[in-house]
């Protein structure tokens, strides 16, 4: 007997999501339309809605595995992004396509960049088959953004970094908001960072625990 998938994202909602403070109505309807089985290897289509991060490349050139990311901090991450129809997202770590996906239905558009042109151009496919024809993916340097494009309301990162980029917010519009998980393993937070007067400010918001994505790495610093 195959898996009821509906039934497997209807309590990956109510047992995964709604447990952890999600209590937006926009963001939970994303969760309980978007499939996440059709963006995960076809092997673990039955292990689409775990409670836990799912591979999806052992990593590109840069030898980074690369996940979709568990379905409670994404939510919360999206949550706490307060994104709307009028807005003009970009995301940092397109991978499978799911959080395209999922930031599809709640934004106006979206622009996801990957790195690895293998995962973006599955990712591309499946969203186009998917009907999520508000999304365009794009291949370039993840650090960089996509400034073609900008600027943006918001910029959503898909995965740990350890510091945030000078050319990302740069490409934020004023006004605009940046919602990355920086520090990595259990000692990274949730941080909002606001434009506001050119000036960006930034707040933690929760503890995470989620996948690094390749790059984002600080400068060396020279002790004498």
């Amino acid at each position: 007997m195959g898996t009821d998938y509906q039934d497997a994202r209807q309590k990956m909602v109510d047992n995964q999501i709604r447990t952890t403070d999600v209590t937006s109505h926009s963001v939970l309807k994303a969760f309980l339309t978007v499939a996440r089985e059709n963006f995960v290897p076809t092997p673990l289509k039955p292990l689409a809605y775990i409670d836990s991060d799912i591979q999806i490349s052992a990593g590109g050139p840069d030898g980074v595995a690369r996940f979709v990311m568990e379905a409670s901090p994404l939510a919360k991450m999206l949550q706490l992004a307060q994104i709307t129809r009028e807005h003009v997202v970009l995301e940092i770590g397109c991978g499978s396509g799911y959080c395209a996906a999922l930031l599809s239905l709640v934004a106006g558009s979206v622009v996801a960049v990957e790195s690895d042109s293998e995962l973006a151009d599955a990712a591309s496919e499946r969203l186009s088959e998917g009907g999520y024809d508000n999304v365009a993916v794009v291949t370039g340097e993840l650090e960089k953004g996509y400034a073609a494009e900008g600027p943006y309301d918001l910029i959503f990162v898909n995965g740990a970094v350890e510091t945030v980029p000078a050319a990302l917010f740069d490409q934020l519009r004023e006004g605009g908001r940046l919602v990355a998980a920086v520090g990595f393993g259990l000692s990274a937070q949730a941080h909002l960072f606001v434009k506001d007067g050119g000036v960006v400010s930034s707040r933690p918001a929760f503890n995470i625990s989620v996948k690094p994505l390749p790059g984002f790495r600080k400068s060396e610093e020279f002790v004498f």
